[in-house]
């Protein structure tokens, strides 16, 4: 007997198998109409014709004709931070580059200075309504980064923030050590690093605070062969990788972390034909993040010449609050189609079981027997809709492992 069954289904719609879907197979749904669909132990358990179910369920909800798709998957934000950077904000609109703000004192440092005073219920308190606003949108799984703590105690009190916001919210929480900016002063570069490698990755690995390292791999920040002593450390301590690359500019970032095998590598606002060919021969995800374009004016990432050469193309919201001010996954895959190129067949299976992939996940992000029980209702009964619409929810109902979301 199944926990619940759900009926009235318009359209069922989702990404099909497992593993990476690459080049053409990002525009292949699989789409079942007049459907049911059912859930067990927080598992699917059963789907198909809604004429076809002849089993026995404790509950049934009637959707009334709405389309059905998988959950989302947030694959990278920043969702813990303190103060705010409404003045960065102006500061851009007056025409000064992000870079320059950055330069100067302000952007990621006024943040982590923000942070790093503030106190673990305070990041809690102030990321709680960020993740709630997220789940609202279609996320089922969200990725958290640390990274504006700067010091070894800041940045593990992030880390204990996402620990204990996994016990506030319905959505999983995957949590990641961001290794971001560091110190103005070249000098202290030597030491700092150090601190990095030999106590701030192992001490998160034994504590389990993280599951995968991410460094930001750029000009103003961490320079290839900083990054790649960081990724010996994250690889010897057992955790993932992943990048921030080629944001401003390519500097072998990408490279990099296609030689580590990471999971993913994020932003490639700043990529050309040779990081398009590299991501193509690899396993490695290729993650947008359109809010970037967005907000910052950038060149969007050529997720599209990624997926016509073969890759495997990611999207997420990179929820922060300097350069993507977006708390909604639903608004980030609407802006892949308008502003990276995708169609939404496309985005949708970035936005799912590919995002799932650049997390390491592979029992979630489509609607198939055995999957986690992550579904999204839909308020129309196509489901096109949901990269269509802008500035309001096409999200009626969510179920996370089989349960329905209750803010």
């Amino acid at each position: 007997m199944l926990d619940l069954l759900l009926t009235g289904i318009s359209q069922l719609v989702t990404p099909h198998g497992a593993g990476l879907h690459r080049g053409a197979s990002h525009g292949e749904l699989f789409k079942l109409e007049n459907a049911a669909l059912g859930f067990q132990n927080g598992l699917i358990a059963w789907l198909g014709r809604e004429a076809d179910w002849t089993g026995e369920a404790k509950d049934t909800i009637n959707l009334e004709g709405r389309a059905v798709i998988p959950g989302l998957i947030d694959p990278h934000t920043h969702a813990i931070w303190a103060g705010t950077r409404l003045t960065d904000f102006e500061s851009r609109a007056s025409g000064i580059g992000y870079e320059n703000i950055l330069a100067a004192g302000g952007g990621i440092r006024s943040t982590m200075k923000h942070t790093a005073e503030a106190s673990l219920e305070t990041l809690v308190h102030l990321a709680l309504p960020r993740l709630e606003a997220l789940i609202r949108s279609g996320a089922t799984t969200i990725e958290v980064k640390s990274g504006y703590g700067f010091t070894l105690e800041a940045e593990l009190k992030m880390l204990h923030a996402v620990r204990e916001l996994q016990t506030r919210v319905q959505a999983q929480l995957e949590p990641t050590l961001l290794i971001h900016v560091p110190p103005k002063d070249r000098l202290e570069r030597g030491a700092y690093l150090d601190m990095v490698v030999n106590e701030l990755i192992p001490q998160a690995a034994v504590q389990k605070l993280a599951t995968a390292v991410d460094v930001f791999v750029e000009r103003e920040a961490f320079n290839v062969p900083e990054t790649e002593l960081i990724l010996q450390s994250a690889r010897a301590n057992n955790l993932a990788i992943k990048l921030h690359v080629d944001q401003f500019h390519a500097i072998g970032g990408l490279e990099l972390g296609i030689k580590y095998n990471a999971l993913s590598v994020d932003h490639l606002e700043a990529s050309g034909a040779d990081q398009i060919k590299a991501l193509s021969s690899s396993n490695t995800v290729g993650l947008i993040l359109p809010g970037v374009t967005l907000h910052l004016g950038l060149p969007a990432a050529p997720a599209r010449k990624l997926i016509d050469a073969g890759a495997a193309i990611a999207i997420g919201t990179d929820l922060n609050p300097g350069s993507s001010p977006v708390y909604s996954a639903q608004l980030a895959l609407a802006l892949a189609v308008r502003l990276n190129g995708l169609t939404p067949a496309e985005a949708l299976v970035a936005s799912t079981v590919n995002a799932a992939a650049a997390l390491g996940l592979f029992d979630r992000g489509r609607l198939e027997l055995g999957c986690r029980a992550d579904v999204l209702v839909l308020e129309g009964a196509d489901w096109r809709e949901f990269a269509y619409k802008l500035g309001t929810n096409p999200v009626r109902q969510v179920f996370i492992a089989g349960l329905r979301y209750q803010p």
